[in-house]
């Protein structure tokens, strides 16, 4: 039944096809006869309307007002059947062969063929006479001052001479039977062969083991089969071992610390981890959202350089001596290792290692005994000049005691937050798998830390704008993120001063990250020191962060948050004033 039923859908699809052309080429022949013989009708009145025109030119009938010499023409003319009518430009008949009153006709102007005269120089149409209530073809010419209309009546002899020779559609659908019926016994062997093609495409989809048992005919069909079954069976071997080591080096990548990639030869990317793109907004000055975008950033002009030296050149790579390169890129006082390897069929990988977590980190655990001394001897000098101040005038007024005490209670508030921002980064540093992640709604956090601060970002006259959309949830700590935002916010509006704008958007998402930007307008950070923002008590200007409240830990714990989180943040200036942070957060 299958077997008919494709059968019958090929012969179908087939008649169909040569139905429509059949068609096409009767109708083309019968409009071309039925035209040429119009054209011969039409050529014939023409010649008429052009003996007319020289006669009446020849004879100066019209300027004579002698138009009824146009009879004269009937004896010239061989036939007895034609009409010739002389209109002005004004549509006034002037002379009319069937009528004898012709002065008493209405104006013609308006009739069809007279119209397209107008339009056309010449203007033919079918139809009854209003004068004579004959049916006739009428043939109008315009000439500069008037029009020669001819006309032939429209009878029996004219219709046939007009209809086409039907001989053509008795030829062609003799040809149509014949055809189609040599169609039937093709399409009935092309069907049996397909079928069976089917049934093996289909038993291939569903990666089921086929059979040495020949499918096809007992001939050259028998031998192309078990090629085919073959070269199945081992490309299907192929294809699951492969599959294997591509999870494997998938796995393998995200693993990976580093940021790696691998390009075709027309720098289109086939593979890459979450590193990879993260790195690149590192290092450039522009928000990346593809990794692709690498080839086009002035940060890395001699990689480009390097690849474009091979990938455009005719040579041929030798296994044995692949192309690479290795350099190192200073960004922000951080440290990228970049290198590259072009593999023989001039496909490659690119491979981008954040070298100056470690070193960092021995430089802050060197530095943070002599910062953590100097930033609580401020605080504790204060308190204690305070209350000398007030033991060693004792007894001192009422006002002036509230005063110094004041003062004192300030300065032992700001060393239990410096206290307690040194306890958090310690504890995300030391003990951060300590803290218990689960699942966080970001757009829902982010709300409720900008309501938090929602009369202070009033008084300094602060517009904010969230760009996080429904159901953006990531797995983490809630107090931890909460205080990403936190510290971001508060930093903002302490130091970028009066009436700037704040907005928080999450501008790109992979499988594994949310990349976020937040970007606040006002006071940018000198080039100098946007490095060193994230350091534990670095201050760009001390006397000022202290007027402001800081603790100068803000921005560290938001940095140590997120690498917590899997993530990875950086900062930069913007152009028209302000700073932008980019970060990441991870999804699992």
């Amino acid at each position: 039944m299958l077997r008919n039923s494709f059968r019958g859908q090929i012969f179908f699809y087939f008649i169909v096809v040569f139905i429509l052309f059949t068609i096409a080429i009767l109708t083309f022949q019968y409009n071309r006869e039925k035209n040429y013989r119009i054209a011969q009708l039409e050529n014939t009145l023409d010649n008429i309307t052009e003996i007319t025109y020289g006669f009446i030119e020849q004879n100066k009938l019209v300027e004579q007002n002698n138009t009824s010499r146009i009879n004269e023409l009937s004896e010239i003319i061989p036939q007895d059947n034609i009409r010739i009518t002389l209109v002005n430009k004004q549509g006034m008949v002037l002379y009319d062969s069937f009528v004898d009153d012709y002065l008493l006709m209405e104006n013609h102007i308006d009739r069809p063929e007279i119209q397209k005269a107008l339009d056309d120089l010449i203007g033919s149409n079918i139809r009854k006479s209003t004068t004579t209530k004959q049916e006739y073809y009428y043939y109008a010419k315009r000439y500069p001052d008037y029009f020669v209309r001819t006309a032939i009546i429209y009878n029996v002899e004219v219709k046939n001479f007009l209809k086409a020779e039907r001989a053509f559609i008795f030829f062609i659908a003799s040809v149509f039977t014949v055809i189609g019926v040599v169609l039937f016994f093709v399409t009935g062997r092309l069907g049996e062969v397909i079928t069976k093609l089917k049934d093996f495409s289909i038993k291939a989809g569903k990666n089921e083991p086929i059979t040495s048992d020949n499918p096809f005919p007992d001939n050259e069909l028998g031998v192309i089969s078990n090629q085919i079954i073959q070269i199945y069976n081992n490309l299907k071997s192929t294809k699951d071992d492969l599959t294997i080591e591509k999870d494997k080096l998938f796995s393998h990548l995200n693993a990976l610390n580093e940021g790696i990639a691998f390009f075709s030869q027309e720098k289109e990317i086939t593979l890459s981890n979450s590193h990879f793109i993260q790195n690149i907004n590192i290092i450039s000055k522009k928000a990346v959202s593809s990794s692709n975008k690498i080839f086009n950033l002035n940060e890395f002009k001699e990689l480009n350089k390097f690849l474009n030296k091979y990938l455009k050149s005719e040579v041929e790579i030798n296994s044995d001596q692949l192309p690479q390169i290795e350099y190192i890129v200073s960004k922000n006082e951080k440290y990228f290792k970049i290198q590259s390897i072009i593999f023989s069929d001039k496909s490659f990988e690119i491979m981008i290692n954040d070298i100056t977590r470690f070193e960092k980190r021995r430089i802050l655990k060197q530095q943070l005994t002599s910062n953590i001394a100097h930033e609580l001897k401020t605080p504790l000098a204060a308190i204690s000049g305070y209350l000398e101040t007030i033991l060693d005038n004792w007894p001192i007024p009422e006002d002036k005691q509230k005063y110094f005490l004041g003062k004192a209670l300030t300065q032992s508030e700001r060393l239990a937050s410096l206290v307690n921002d040194v306890s958090l980064l310690n504890n995300i540093e030391e003990s951060g798998e300590l803290y218990e992640f689960g699942t966080v709604d970001l757009r829902k956090m982010v709300w409720e830390v900008c309501e938090s601060f929602a009369n202070k970002l009033n008084e300094k006259g602060i517009k904010l704008s969230v760009k996080v959309k429904d159901g953006t949830v990531v797995r983490g700590n809630e107090s931890l993120l909460f205080s990403i935002f936190q510290n971001l916010i508060e930093n903002a509006f302490k130091y970028g001063g009066k009436g700037i704008k704040i907005t928080i958007n999450n501008y790109h998402q992979d499988d594994n990250y949310y990349y976020f930007s937040f970007t606040n307008t006002g006071t940018s950070i000198p080039e100098e020191h946007l490095a060193r923002i994230f350091e534990r008590f670095y201050r760009i200007d001390p006397g000022r962060s202290r007027e402001a409240g800081g603790t100068g830990l803000g921005l560290s714990i938001v940095k140590n948050a997120i690498q917590l989180h899997k993530g990875e943040i950086s900062a930069r200036n913007v152009p028209s004033g302000g700073i932008e942070f980019l970060f990441s957060l991870s999804k699992y």
